[in-house]
């Protein structure tokens, strides 16, 4: 049996922080919550496929990033960079830069150990793990003016006049009542307690967590789709998104919390992009003199959890592909079939890896697998063995024990 949180009723802080996050007043335009992102029915994910959110104080502003889902984050460690453990959720803080043209062994999902000497970021929440802990977390976005483009003067006034807060203004006592910034504060960990505490954050409930308990079985395609996600020589997937029960019987959150450069094509469709200069680097990006300090993760981003993904529309930090397809078919077919996804130049020749520049591209991952084909040759994943993994990441879409109580499909 698979350890999990048991189900308890939210606290009064929770409450209040359950109420701030669907309250649109609290956006500078009045009209975009949490939740207009992070949709509950979609596993707190955004809707449509728009690459990334229009918000701001007209709503017409281009967010920076693809939106990441607000589940599954209580268990995700704090920013460090140190050795590579694809299992630790304690990992301790430290930061450490490794000297330049230092050996990186190849991770595998067959020995997670062999790259345990490897120096690597992980932990954090943001796609660059630059916040810590999810009251940083919570201030992000409201307060950022590309999405919901608040200020901390009209958040903290309307905690001190709404109805749903009075409990937030007794918890805060005297201070609360004296202090605008302290209120601020203490609703913004209203906003953390109610993600912490609401069982819909991790409910781990999907076909897969039945499976670990041996209450699902696989079909035949899910059965395939789960052995090529473990073939360190097929897909490799789960050498960085971890799919086994740690000892201390929680269920795998599908991620070992680190980063990677992967190399997304970039998305032109966004309207930044079209300035030549610019570019998102990802962890070294989250300070400003990250791009030397931090070189060698320059154009590296947070590896996300793979549960319900398959409801996602939007993949990859620049939300470039819109379908699990796509993302298998950059996997397997990123280096052999370059101008499948990158430009060509004036020149002819194909712009590879055309969103990170030039001095940073030695940081892109061509040592684990599925990558580092050479042009031309055979993909490690065939059509079919690609839409196999889908119908693996098909069962990590939590609800499953709900649906297969009514549907048919499922209940066999």
């Amino acid at each position: 049996m698979l350890y999990r949180s048991p189900a308890q009723p939210l606290s009064m802080m929770a409450t209040v922080g359950k109420a701030m996050f669907f309250d649109p007043a609290l956006s500078g335009a009045g009209k975009l919550s949490c939740a207009s992102c992070h949709v509950p029915s979609l596993h707190y994910g955004p809707a449509g496929n728009a690459p990334v959110f229009q918000g701001g104080p007209d709503g017409k502003r281009e967010g920076r990033r693809a939106i990441p889902t607000l589940t599954y984050l209580e268990r995700q460690p704090p920013f460090s960079i140190g050795p590579d453990d694809a299992v630790a959720d304690d990992i301790s803080r430290t930061i450490a830069v490794p000297a330049k043209g230092s050996a990186h062994a190849a991770k595998s999902a067959a020995n997670t150990a062999a790259s345990a000497a490897n120096l690597v970021p992980q932990g954090g929440l943001f796609l660059d793990g630059r916040a810590d802990t999810l009251l940083q977390q919570a201030h992000g976005p409201m307060f950022d003016p590309d999405e919901m483009a608040a200020s901390e003067e009209k958040v903290a006034a309307r905690l001190q006049t709404v109805a749903y807060a009075a409990p937030l203004r007794d918890l805060a006592g005297i201070r609360g009542r004296k202090s605008p910034d302290f209120l601020l504060s203490e609703g913004l960990f209203a906003l953390a307690r109610y993600q912490i505490e609401a069982q819909e954050f991790h409910p781990y409930s999907s076909k897969f967590d039945a499976w670990l308990e041996g209450k699902a079985k696989f079909s035949p395609s899910e059965r395939a789709g789960y052995l090529l996600f473990n073939d360190p020589k097929k897909g490799n997937c789960a050498a960085c998104h971890v799919d086994t029960v740690g000892e201390d019987g929680l269920p795998p959150l599908f991620t070992d919390h680190q980063y990677e450069a992967l190399a997304a094509p970039r998305n032109m469709a966004l309207q930044h992009t079209h300035d030549a200069a610019y570019y998102d680097l990802g962890v070294c990006d989250q300070k400003p003199d990250g791009r030397k300090t931090l070189a060698p993760y320059c154009g590296m981003f947070a590896t996300p959890t793979l549960r319900n993904s398959a409801t996602r529309q939007t993949f990859f930090h620049n939300g470039v592909f819109h379908s699990l397809d796509e993302v298998l078919d950059f996997y397997a077919l990123r280096d052999s079939e370059l101008d499948r996804f990158y430009p060509r130049g004036p020149d002819g020749a194909v712009q590879s890896y055309n969103d990170i520049p030039p001095a940073y591209r030695a940081n892109v991952d061509t040592a684990d697998a599925p990558f580092g084909r050479k042009p031309g040759a055979a993909p490690p994943l065939t059509v079919e063995e690609r839409k196999e993994i889908i119908a693996f990441l098909q069962t990590l879409t939590d609800g499953w024990a709900d649906r297969s109580k009514t549907d048919t499909h499922f209940s066999k």
